[in-house]
């Protein structure tokens, strides 16, 4: 199951620089507007790639950090939600964010799960890991 959530981090970052930066880049060029002007600014996906890596080549902080992004983005992308769900308005470039948001939500979801429920589980793998490694 890490490895799997490592990879789904790594498809998520991957995604994320597609929605935010390289299809707002594209869009601005073909409307001859400035580059940046749809340009989501977050860099998230660096978290997201860093903690896909510290999964796959566990580290010693490697669950803390798990756990602990993936409440924090649990709870920004509840908040942003909610905020945006009291009036929305559906452009391409919010139902790109909603979607993408809906797949962050998901992956944290599911890797705060396993790593709150299957405790063993995890402990075994990082001791697999950490063997592996040499330590």
């Amino acid at each position: 199951m890490i490895p799997f959530l490592a990879h789904f981090l790594f498809v998520l970052a991957g995604w994320t620089l597609v929605i935010k930066f390289a299809f707002p880049v594209a869009y601005a060029l073909a409307e001859g507007a400035p580059l940046t002007s749809y340009v989501l600014w977050d860099f998230w996906w660096v978290v997201h790639l860093w903690l896909g890596w510290a999964l796959l080549n566990w580290q010693r902080y490697s669950y803390l950090f798990a756990v602990t992004v993936s409440a924090v983005e649990i709870a920004i992308v509840t908040v942003k939600f909610a905020l945006f769900l009291g009036a929305p308005e559906w452009t391409i470039w919010s139902t790109n964010w909603f979607i993408n948001k809906l797949f962050v939500l998901a992956c944290f979801a599911l890797m705060l799960g396993y790593f709150t429920f299957a405790r063993g589980r995890v402990r075994s793998y990082a001791q697999a890991g950490t063997a592996a490694a040499g330590g």
